[in-house]
């Protein structure tokens, strides 16, 4: 059976000078898990790889257990298919990500039992400042950049649900797709923009 390829993100990984974890360490312990093609990118707890027959969840799971073992910190890890990262890219909201100039645009990626649904909810929006968006998993959130110091986004982190979650800028979402898409023939490596 063919390996699909699956990307973590891991939360709170090298982070303030907490959690500190090596790249090429973090590629050795997916390998050690029997995950293939493993690869980082940025020193954030993104990882891609590539595994067969198992779900996200239970992914997650296994890879949390091990990197508290080995490293000796929590760090809770969203893992997505290569077909969920592209309906999280395909399915942003009309305009998203397109004037990079005027807004930052990050996407909150939520662990399971965690829905968007429930998320929103907790989600607080400044008007005039930013937009947050429900998605399939996620939430999309936008800001004004001329006006980012009187955001809420960093509210999220007095939220209960906040460690039910992790979040990467819009850039970093789609850089990710795009090496989903290029994975190909890729050797363990770390990769680079």
């Amino acid at each position: 059976m063919k390996n699909k390829h699956h990307l973590a993100l891991m939360r709170g990984v090298n982070v303030g000078g907490k959690n500190i974890i090596k790249m090429a360490e973090l590629r050795a312990c997916f390998e050690d898990l029997g995950f293939s093609d493993v690869a980082t990118y940025i020193q954030s707890g993104n990882v891609l790889f590539g595994v067969s027959g198992k779900t996200p969840k239970d992914l997650a799971s296994s890879i949390e257990k091990e990197v508290s073992k080995r490293f000796k910190c929590e760090s809770s890890t969203v893992v997505l298919s290569h077909d969920e990262l592209e309906n999280v890219v395909k399915h942003a909201p009309k305009g998203f990500g397109k004037s990079p100039a005027k807004y930052r645009y990050d996407v909150i990626f939520l662990k399971e039992p965690l829905t968007a649904g429930k998320a929103i909810e907790s989600v607080r929006t400044r008007e005039g400042v930013d937009e947050a968006h429900a998605g399939k998993g996620v939430l999309y959130f936008s800001r004004l950049i001329s006006r980012a110091t009187q955001s809420y986004l960093r509210r999220i982190a007095e939220t209960p649900i906040y460690q039910q979650m992790t979040v990467r800028n819009w850039n970093t979402t789609t850089k990710l797709l795009a090496l989903m898409e290029e994975r190909g023939g890729a050797g363990p490596q770390e990769l680079a923009l």
